[in-house]
């Protein structure tokens, strides 16, 4: 990896967090609790912890539906792309809108 890479990684690692710790802050406020400066510690690192389960079980689901709908997928592009006859060119369709 080429060291403007790894810097562009860096950077949005860093644009990532920001993001994680403003959205943390804003639980904290949304939450309406008079918290001490430990026990906020505590709040955001719980926040964060949960919102890490919460994101992993997301991708997760959309993981498994994408493996249910691609052999779908690879049907219909077979069938639009099947060649009948030598010499004919495949049909090409738009493609229909995702369920």
């Amino acid at each position: 990896m080429s060291p403007e890479q790894r810097n562009l990684m860096r950077q949005r690692e860093t644009m990532r967090r920001q993001t994680i710790t403003r959205e943390a802050d804003a639980a904290v406020r949304d939450s309406g609790l008079q918290l001490n400066s430990q026990q906020r510690a505590q709040f955001e690192s719980r926040y964060i912890q949960e919102r890490r389960k919460v994101e992993q079980s997301l991708r997760q689901q959309i993981e498994t539906e994408r493996q249910k709908e691609i052999p779908e997928l690879i049907q219909q592009l077979r069938k639009e792309f099947q060649l009948d006859e030598p010499g004919k060119s495949p049909v090409t369709k738009p493609a229909a809108s995702p369920k």
